[in-house]
This record gives C-alpha cells, sequence and structure tokens, in this order.
C-alpha cells in the first residue's frame, strides 16, 4: 500500500514532554516525559565479561539493548528500584544523547503507536537555529534505523504559529513565545520564514518554575520524601499554579482568607507506600511569577519576558513590527497558567504604550504617533499547539512533495537533510 494513503506520523520533542500521534487529530495519542530508564546490571555484566565467554558478553549486550522504559514507566521504575538510572535525551531543546532518543523513538513506533514505520512517512520538529549536524544524525537514525518512506523535519516555532491562527486564514506572521520545560524562546516569524538574527532566549523555563516551588516548599519546611519532592512540585505547578496581576495584593489575598486559597497536595511514599500531605499556599502565584519577575528566583538573569519579546519585536524589520505586536501567540505548557495572557499582554501593553507617549513628548505633541495594537493570543491547544500545527501541516496534499524520501537519502546521503524543501538556502 502506498505510504501517502497512510496517515504521517508526527513526533513532536521537547525537553520535558513528547507529543506523539498521527496526522488529522486534534490532540497527539500520547504526551510522555522525554526520558529513558537504562538497566545498569546489564551493561556491568557486559563490561565484565571476557573474551573467552563471548556468549555471556552478546547476550548480555543485547539484554541491555532490549531491558529499557521510557516516559512515565521509566520514572516509575528508577524510583521503585536502584538497578535503573535516568537519562534525558534532550536538554534546552537540544539532542544531546542520540543513543537514548534513538531507544525512545523506536519505543514510541513499536510499543505505543504501534505502527510500521516502513509504512508512514514521518514528521519531526526541531528548534530554532539547531546545528545542520543535528538534523543529519536525525535523517540518518530514521532512514537506516527504522527505514521510514519520507520525513519532514519542521520548525516548531513555525508549527505552532500555524496552530495559533485566529481566523479561517492562517495568519504567518507573528512572534511564538515558546515557554517549555527546559527552554524559553522568543522567535519572530515574517510570512512563515524565521527571523533568526532576532531570535531572544533566556535562561528560565518551566523546569526552573518547578525548582522554584520545590524550594519554597521545602524553606517552609512540609514534610515530603527527598526523593518524590521534584515531582511533587510539579504536579502542585501543574494543577494549582496561576498568575496574579499583583503581586502585593495576592499575600493580602492569602492573609485575609488563608482557607480559601491554601490548597492542599497528597501523595503516597514509593518505596513505603506511606501517604503524605503538604500545604501549599503563596506557591500557587509565586512560581508563574517567576517568568515576570526573574530577580525572585536567579541574581543572574533579570530580564522579565515582556521586556524580552519587546526586545525581540524592536529588533525585527521596521515594516514588520505592527503585524508582530499584533499576533503574538503562546505555546509550551508552561503558558497554560490562568491569565498567564492577560498579564503578559498587559505588561507588554505597557511598555509599548510607554514608548509612544515618550515618542509624541521629544517631538513636543505636534506629531501623535498611531497607537500600536498588542494582541496575546491565547488558544485552548496551546499546550499541544507545535504538535496540532504539525498534524495540519502533514494533512495537507502539497506535504509529502515537501518531504525528503528514502531513495534521495540513498542517493545523497544524511546531507539532505540540511536543506528544508520548502525554503530551500536558509538552513
Amino acid at each position: 500500500m502506498d505510504p501517502t494513503s497512510r496517515p504521517t506520523v508526527v513526533i513532536d520533542n521537547g525537553t520535558g514532554y513528547s507529543k506523539m500521534g498521527f496526522a488529522g487529530n486534534v490532540e497527539p495519542c500520547f504526551n510522555q516525559p522525554t526520558v529513558v530508564a537504562l538497566n545498569d546490571s546489564y551493561l556491568n555484566q557486559s563490561r565484565a565479561s571476557t573474551k573467552l565467554n563471548m556468549a555471556a558478553h552478546y547476550s548480555a549486550g543485547v539484554m541491555a539493548d532490549l531491558d529499557f522504559f521510557i516516559g512515565d514507566e521509566a520514572l516509575l521504575r528508577s524510583r521503585a528500584s536502584n538497578t535503573y538510572t535516568l537519562s534525558y535525551p534532550i536538554n534546552h531543546g537540544q539532542v544531546e544523547d542520540w543513543d537514548a532518543m534513538e531507544r525512545y523513538w523506536q519505543h514510541c513506533i513499536f510499543n505505543y503507536l504501534r505502527c510500521d514505520p516502513e509504512d508512514h512517512y514521518f514528521l519531526l520538529t526541531e528548534s530554532p537555529l539547531t546545528n545542520p549536524e543535528n538534523r543529519e544524525y536525525m535523517g540518518e537514525i530514521m532512514f537506516e534505523t527504522f527505514n521510514i518512506p519520507g520525513l519532514y523535519i519542521a520548525v516548531n516555532s513555525v508549527l505552532a504559529l500555524a496552530a495559533g491562527y485566529t481566523t479561517s486564514k492562517c495568519e504567518m506572521t507573528g512572534v511564538v513565545v515558546d515557554v517549555g520545560e527546559g527552554a524559553t524562546r522568543v522567535v519572530p516569524v515574517a510570512d512563515g520564514y524565521v527571523i533568526g538574527s532576532c531570535i531572544k532566549s533566556i535562561p528560565i523555563a518551566g523546569q526552573d518554575v518547578t525548582l522554584f516551588i520545590q524550594e519554597l516548599m521545602r524553606e517552609r519546611g512540609e514534610k515530603m520524601p527527598p526523593e518524590d519532592s521534584f515531582e511533587a512540585a510539579r504536579k502542585v505547578k501543574e494543577m494549582y499554579c496561576y498568575t496574579c496581576s499583583d503581586i502585593v495584593k495576592e499575600f493580602n489575598k492569602h492573609d485575609k482568607e488563608p482557607a480559601k486559597f491554601i490548597k492542599q497536595w497528597r501523595g503516597i511514599r514509593l518505596k513505603t507506600g506511606a501517604p503524605y500531605a503538604c500545604d501549599i499556599g503563596y506557591e500557587r502565584f509565586l512560581g508563574p511569577e517567576v517568568l515576570f519577575s526573574p530577580e525572585i528566583y536567579t541574581s543572574d538573569y533579570i530580564t522579565p519576558l515582556p521586556a524580552l519579546i519587546d526586545k525581540c519585536i524592536q529588533s525585527a524589520p521596521i515594516d514588520t513590527r505592527r503585524a508582530l505586536y499584533k499576533n503574538i501567540v503562546l505555546s509550551g505548557g508552561s503558558t497554560m497558567f490562568k491569565d498567564f495572557h492577560r498579564r503578559l499582554q498587559r505588561d507588554l501593553k505597557k511598555i509599548v504604550d510607554a514608548r509612544v507617549q515618550a515618542a509624541t513628548a521629544h517631538h513636543g505633541g505636534d506629531i501623535k504617533a498611531k497607537p500600536v495594537e498588542v494582541h496575546v493570543v491565547s488558544h485552548p491547544i496551546q499546550r499541544f499547539a507545535v504538535w496540532f500545527g504539525g498534524s495540519v501541516l502533514a494533512s495537507t496534499p502539497e506535504f509529502f512533495e515537501a518531504c525528503h524520501t528514502k531513495a534521495e537519502y540513498e542517493e545523497h546521503g544524511a546531507s539532505i537533510c540540511r536543506v528544508n524543501p520548502v525554503f530551500k538556502g536558509m538552513y
């Protein structure tokens, strides 16, 4: 059967979570943490085997290749047993451990999606400004190991913009604010082209929010088991945190009505099975505040996210700036906090209006600048925005014409993945 008649497999690998599913769906079939648990006992056995015992050496190597877990199952195995160690293949949006990444894809395709890779085209994502060598490694693994018929590697910011449309016409000019688990990037896109020289990033992301919540709960003396404290902080962040408009007023609210605002987290110690509970107070709004007031978390970086977005747009070509301010699209799980888009729009509007007023005052009031419209787009699927954008793209008839095929790979090698078939010469 022709692979183009089957749905394309769309996999969005992020630092914290990976989304996988088939093109044409609104949401991914699976959303799993990007982590691999490897069994150390087989690896040590393989090293200890002598040349005289080649059968045992080979057997240990085979078992080491087979005995691994990914996602939530990997986290559970590592907590329940000391024989498994965790490996995080992606760090700050970049793949660092390709062996672990290959194992992760193997589990995704055969155990989760349960499809034959030789019968489906694949769409994978990458972060902006990724090294061309990484694209080659990706293509090599997909064509050599999984023998897929075709591959398309898309920039996740462009896919997020395609998913964030507000009308029947998809606006491909805008700013993508991608706040993931390991990286926060502000990427301007004009007519579908990434303006590479204007990309901004900050070293504060969802993982830092989790660490800050964990630190606050520890300082307050909450009785959490050390081995579960990070995971508990992550669950607290996802379930109870929200963005406030005024941090001082929020402190007063919590102090006046603690029964209304303080929540309780209940968990179970995995090793003993004993239940534990802890209160959640100021962490609910102080966690997301890290992105707007980074100085409360670290002194190394103190530029707030709204100021970074403004700096990004101001460095873009002058004829694109109004269109960029008008279409600021949110992407990533760490933008899902309640009222996040309202707070971001308000703070950014203040910065832009202050600049317009300063320009008017500079000219003595004789020339009045035209107001700049600032609009932050929030939609229900922004957590899966990149995956959904890939699903939409891979559903179009033109998609298969833009893919790198197995025949091209065999003729020219992995270097074909350096070039994007749509925007030739852009990468």
